[in-house]
């Protein structure tokens, strides 16, 4: 089998060859068949790639212990469920999870436009199949998860493996990587149209009007697989955080930015035509830093609990970057002609301003973290020094960076296109202004004084007046002049225009997180060595430590502590926090134990022990952390809302109607 599935992988490599020279030649040559032909081949492609990730599956969750990747990921006594996530537990498998997801993509975006863009697909297919072909060559010549272990001339069946490693055997592992791999090789297929559109030299918007869905699903996905990426840190690693700053977070982090500032950068080309530049360079380096996150994560270029050990296919990355990057650079300055604004700014106080300022402050945000990212590695090859770069850096700066964006939010849907009058801003911002000084001046008065704190409650207040006097005038006006009631009011005025109210959705699902990001100002910390009976205080909690106790299975020994929690008198809780040491792996890690609450969260680490009657129990309070992820699912909604069609399509007729023009006359031809 395993042969097999080395020799789909290797078909599928040259069949992305092939369809790179078939949409090429048959563009250039003007064969209408052989491009056709060269879109096939991407199912076959597709095809192929499935079949070889079925027959992975199928060794890890057998335990076909004569494959190398199977003995490295798996074992007898993992639950199948973790077998199946081995496939991208390692080097080989989440490089594979990479082509597969890309094949699926290249796929559907083939059939979705197998009668439009007749134009720019030749190359949207070159470009997405240069990408398919560079991981398939990766996975089929340099680490492939089929290679068998060999002793003498023989292949051999070592019987049993060493697991996952621990740290992955958690619910969240089990979809934060494909979920984080959908949208970060989904933004391959922006840049695909984006290339097209200037190697065609397009005088429109068509890459933007079709690649529009897939920019904000993708974005989701990206957003997604951050946030769980967040959670399996706060609930696994045992340290109590959510966000380390550490490199391949920051990694990560990087291309998310620059979607995101591409996501509000579109709509002033949808609406004004402006920002062509802007767009082409956003989406270029959301792609190239997409792939600059899975180089760092798999060249060992940085020390990290979440990348790979060093590897030979660092050369490979790089080659890829620096090649890439340079061809994007040459035809984006080529084409700087078919890039010109359609109109201009008019006044520094208007939403055109904002949506630059938003570009600006996003794209500062990104370069202070890809340089103190590479800081360390940068200092080692210059002066044989390797610096570090701690946490408080990037807190330092990106603090501000992040409460200046905060503003943005709420000043963008108060400020009006082209001008506002200074009598107009006075209107729209009293209220607003007014109710956020009023908290900010409340809690000064309750004893906080913590300036980032009162800064970052004051403007979550801020957004979420503008947003929710958004929703009223405009929900006021309708019920007004239909008669509706309030509710059925605020649905109609959604459903008429779902981008902008699915965004302020998006944007209050930001204030909640940045409501739990702030909580972390205030939070509370413990560590105690406490043998059975011992009690320890933290913050308004009492912690009693009832008992400790050992126990054994397949896979691991584990030590537990029960400990009860107390307010005053009364028991409200008993938390379990435990050790765990894998026997395969010969790897120890933490269960933790959280009372999670609005307001507050619990927080117990089974840190170790000295003594084998007594626990290392970290302790920790964590104010309005669970507003991060309540954060999630109001953007989850939002952005629910925003993929929704609007009941009325009129904001961006520029673009729309030219582009439903377009292609309803290619499809007539």
């Amino acid at each position: 089998m395993e042969n097999l599935g080395a020799l789909a992988l290797i078909l599928a490599f040259c069949l992305s060859i092939y369809a790179i020279a078939g949409s090429i030649i048959g563009k250039w040559k003007n064969k209408p068949f052989l491009v056709l032909s060269a879109e096939r081949a991407v199912y076959s492609i597709w095809f192929l790639v499935a079949t070889a990730v079925g027959i992975l599956i199928h060794a890890l969750v057998t335990g076909d212990f004569r494959l190398s990747y199977v003995a490295q990921n798996t074992n007898h006594a993992m639950p199948w469920y973790y077998k199946v996530a081995a496939w991208w537990g390692g080097q080989a498998g989440s490089l594979m999870l990479w082509a597969f997801v890309l094949s699926t993509y290249s796929a559907v975006v083939v059939y979705q436009n197998r009668r439009k863009f007749r134009e720019m697909m030749p190359y949207v297919v070159t470009v997405l199949m240069v990408v398919q072909a560079f991981f398939l060559m990766l996975i089929a010549f340099v680490i492939s998860p089929f290679n068998v272990l060999m002793q003498g001339k023989g292949i051999v069946d070592v019987g049993d493996g060493r697991g996952l490693n621990p740290l992955l055997q958690y619910w969240t592992m089990i979809i934060h990587p494909p979920i984080l791999y959908m949208g970060y090789v989904g933004f391959v297929v922006p840049f695909a149209f984006a290339m097209a559109s200037l190697i065609t030299k397009q005088p429109g918007d068509d890459w933007i009007f079709t690649t529009r869905r897939w920019a904000i699903v993708t974005w989701f996905f990206q957003t997604t697989g951050v946030l769980l990426g967040a959670g399996w840190a706060y609930a696994v690693l045992g340290w109590g955080g959510y966000w380390g700053w550490d490199a391949v977070e920051n990694a990560s982090l990087l291309p998310w930015l620059t979607s995101t500032s591409f996501l509000h950068s579109v709509l002033m080309q949808e609406k004004k035509g402006m920002m062509k530049v802007w767009n082409m360079v956003l989406v270029s380096a959301t792609f190239f830093l997409c792939i600059f996150g899975t180089t760092l994560t798999r060249t060992g270029l940085v020390s990290s609990v979440h990348a790979f050990a060093q590897s030979p296919i660092g050369v490979y990355f790089f080659t890829f970057l620096a090649v890439g990057i340079a061809a994007t650079v040459y035809l984006i300055l080529d084409r700087l002609d078919y890039l010109k604004s359609e109109s201009h700014m008019e006044s520094v106080i208007s939403r055109e301003s904002s949506f630059l300022f938003n570009n600006l402050i996003l794209l500062a945000s990104c370069f202070s973290i890809l340089w103190g990212t590479l800081f360390p590695v940068i200092s080692e090859a210059v002066t044989g020094e390797k610096i570090s770069v701690d946490g408080p850096f990037f807190n330092r700066v990106n603090i501000p960076i992040g409460l200046f964006l905060l503003f943005l939010t709420g000043v963008g849907p108060l400020i009006a296109w082209r001008r506002s009058s200074i009598e107009s801003l006075k209107k729209a911002f009293f209220w607003p202004v007014a109710v956020s000084l009023a908290l900010v001046a409340g809690l000064m008065i309750s004893g906080m004084r913590h300036p980032y704190a009162l800064m970052s409650f004051g403007l979550c207040l801020f957004v979420t007046a503008t947003v929710f006097g958004e929703f009223f005038k405009g929900a006021k006006a309708i019920r007004a002049k239909n008669g509706m009631n309030f509710i059925a009011a605020t649905v109609e005025l959604t459903h008429r225009n779902t981008r902008r109210y699915g965004g302020y959705l998006v944007h209050m699902g930001v204030v909640a997180m940045f409501i739990g990001f702030t909580g972390a100002a205030f939070n509370l910390d413990s560590t105690v060595e406490a043998a059975k009976g011992d009690s320890f205080k933290l913050g308004r909690y009492e912690l009693k430590v009832r008992d400790i106790s050992d126990s054994e299975n397949a896979d691991y020994v584990s030590r537990k502590a029960a400990i009860d929690i107390f307010v005053g008198e009364k028991q409200i809780d008993t938390l379990y926090p435990e050790r765990r040491f894998y026997k395969a792996s010969q790897q120890g890690t933490s269960e933790v134990a959280i009372r999670r609450q609005l307001n507050e969260d619990l927080y117990l680490n089974f840190a170790g022990a000295n003594d084998p009657k007594k626990a290392v129990v970290q302790a920790y309070v964590f104010p309005l952390v669970s507003w991060i992820w309540i954060g999630f699912w109001i953007l989850f909604a939002g952005t629910i809302v925003c993929l929704t069609p609007s009941k009325i399509r009129m904001q961006y007729a520029r673009t729309e109607v030219v582009g439903i023009a377009r292609n309803y006359a290619e499809i007539q031809k």
